[in-house]
């Protein structure tokens, strides 16, 4: 039995030394794919040529993060014209993409602060949202300390195929993705989160999926996580179920071919 490691940051600085390593590991723990994510346009090539270095295992998304870093070290909200910059590059490549992402918002007050800054975020998700729809693709979203808002903005722009990674926020509010079809993301971090095992305590297995954020959101705070670890996250969320691993994996497995319906060509039985 394998995972899908259904949102994952391969392109990072922290992969540039060994990332062929890395990617041998993940094949020899049976790891069955990578949702690969980008952040910014920077990414983009480098998630392409990935792809296409190890084709039916390494899966691009292309999008434009709601954070982005500016060269003095500092971050900001995303703009739209950060995305109308990156929207050519998303259309060229459009017939090779898995899905839109990592799209979002993110409301950390040290990111949005004003009712500005959070309507611009609002105004690049909508414009994600509609490439999305227009594409026919799947979206890999980011909500941090915007739970709420997030889902309340899909549902609003009739956004179907939906993947919520990592979510943040109450299980109450995760419900109502749920009651849309959304899927959400278990990373391995949740062996150290008690706000993620209350999630998938409360979450029908029906709709998990396994990520593992990699590099962040590993098993260990600081220490760089990587796709081989999402068996840590299938683990947990067996032991809070209550139910074996192999059908945690053979569910999540599935799932991720309901949100990502391309993914369907390669994990055919």
């Amino acid at each position: 039995m394998g995972a899908v490691d259904c949102h994952c940051h391969l392109a990072a600085p922290e992969f540039h030394g060994d990332i062929e390593n890395v990617l041998e590991e993940a094949k020899k723990s049976k790891v069955l794919a990578l949702v690969v994510v980008a952040e910014h346009s920077a990414d983009f090539e480098k998630i392409i040529h990935l792809s296409e270095r190890y084709p039916g295992f390494v899966f691009p998304c292309l999008g434009m993060h709601p954070v982005q870093s500016i060269p003095t070290g500092h971050e900001r909200s995303v703009s739209l014209k950060d995305v109308d910059e990156a929207f050519p590059l998303i259309h060229l490549y459009k017939d090779r993409l898995l899905a839109i992402g990592e799209v979002g918002l993110d409301f950390t007050p040290r990111i949005a602060n004003t009712d500005e800054q959070k309507e611009g975020q609002r105004q690049v998700l909508i414009k994600q949202i509609q490439l999305a729809k227009q594409l026919d693709l799947p979206l890999n979203v980011h909500s941090r300390s915007a739970g709420r808002p997030t889902i309340n903005l899909l549902k609003e722009q009739g956004a179907e195929r939906v993947l919520l990674h990592a979510f943040d926020g109450k299980p109450s509010v995760a419900m109502e993705g749920v009651k849309a079809g959304y899927f959400f993301s278990i990373p391995p971090s949740i062996i150290r989160s008690e706000q993620k095992q209350k999630l998938v305590k409360q979450l029908p297995l029906e709709s998990i999926c396994l990520e593992t954020d990699s590099p962040a959101l590993g098993p260990e705070k600081q220490v760089r996580n990587e796709p081989k670890n999402i068996f840590i996250a299938a683990e947990y969320v067996a032991k809070i179920k209550g139910i074996s691993m192999e059908e945690v994996l053979d569910v999540t497995t599935q799932n991720a071919q309901k949100v990502f319906p391309k993914l369907n060509n390669f994990l055919r039985k």
